[in-house]
């Protein structure tokens, strides 16, 4: 079964399409040809073509409606028949009734009644068969349309999981290193708690954001800088060189602070010694680019985590923008290890 509001738009064209051409030639063709009057070609194809026009509209707007699922040409067949039969039968009585006196018009319209049949079946076929098809492209279209707004539904679904499993992944490391505080530095441990909870507290106010601008990002990382550099005193040191342009570029929310971590965490592994934390951002051929850089010793062999910060990331940036290569690691020359994150950015 399917179900359609009437569609006036398409039962107009079908009608007027069939209508105006049909009248024309069957015009011509009595007048010229068989040497009747204009009045009678007129009529004469003015009711053909009528009949044939509202057969077309009815045939139309009721595969609108009922489609059986199996055996659907044979079902158009049969009623194209049965239509085609009809309106055959009614022109010609409506044409006897305005001219029964017109002998030689009522032989010619006994004689041609089989041909117009034929006409009058073939053309409604041809508009059913052309329903039919524009009814299931129209079903097809309908099915797309649902099953890419479930994997939109999906692939946002997916985002928010993913933006929200960072927050635990951050709080957890964040309230071990509370804990670890109140132990040696209750003080400062009461310090990294209340920069925690600003830190939270703007985590909050853009949980719904999934686009930021840089300086939104850059702000909202400022406030993370705050808490590590309450976690490792004069041992963290930053370094950040922000381009101006940049400043109004948009990336998704929260992506930036999981490699920050990553980076500090790497950076000051294995190590009582004061680090550099680099963060550079730029633009470069419509791509917003940030590099985070850290210390890195190839003889040090680095703590296994879960890698689940990158990890989240690169699935965040093949989400948006299905492609694999935005987020890149690599050590440099100077045993610094670099990871390189690229935003496209729309054109307005």
């Amino acid at each position: 079964m399917i179900n359609r509001p009437l569609s006036i738009t398409r039962v107009k064209k079908v009608g007027s399409v069939i209508f105006l051409g049909w009248v024309l030639v069957f015009v011509l063709l009595f007048y010229f040809t068989l040497n009747f009057s204009w009045s009678i070609a007129i009529v004469d194809s003015v009711i053909t073509n009528g009949l044939l026009a509202l057969a077309c509209m009815l045939m139309s707007n009721l595969l609108g409606y009922y489609q059986p699922k199996n055996e659907t040409i044979i079902f158009v067949l049969a009623l194209t028949f049965i239509m085609a039969l009809f309106i055959t039968f009614m022109s010609k009585f409506l044409l006897v009734l305005l001219f029964s006196e017109q002998q030689t018009y009522i032989n010619f319209l006994n004689i041609s009644l089989t041909v117009r049949f034929l006409i009058m079946f073939v053309f409604i076929a041809w508009c059913a068969l052309a329903n039919v098809l524009w009814y299931r492209l129209e079903e097809q279209s309908a099915t797309q349309e649902r099953l890419l707004a479930a994997q939109n539904l999906s692939k946002e679904a997916e985002l928010n999981k993913l933006r929200h499993q960072l927050q635990p992944h951050f709080l957890f490391n964040s309230l071990n290193s509370v804990y670890a505080l109140t132990i040696v530095n209750p003080k400062e441990a009461g310090t990294m708690i209340t920069k925690l909870a600003a830190f939270l507290r703007g985590t909050l106010k853009r949980d719904d954001e999934v686009w930021v601008s840089v300086a939104e990002e850059m702000e909202y990382i400022g406030l993370y800088l705050d808490i590590e550099k309450v976690r490792f005193s004069h041992r963290l040191n930053i370094e950040l060189q922000i381009a101006e342009e940049t400043l109004n570029l948009r990336l998704p929310g929260t992506l930036l602070q999981p490699i920050v971590e990553n980076a500090i965490k790497f950076g000051l592994y294995n190590t009582a010694a004061a680090i550099t934390i680099s963060v550079f951002a730029k633009l470069e051929q419509n791509h917003l680019v940030i590099v985070v850089q850290n210390p890195y010793d190839p003889e040090m062999k680095a703590t296994e985590g879960t890698g689940f910060g990158l990890t989240a990331i690169r699935r965040r940036l093949y989400l948006l923008f299905a492609d694999e290569r935005l987020l890149q690691t690599d050590v440099s020359t100077e045993n610094r290890f670099e990871t390189t994150l690229k935003i496209p950015q729309q054109n307005d």
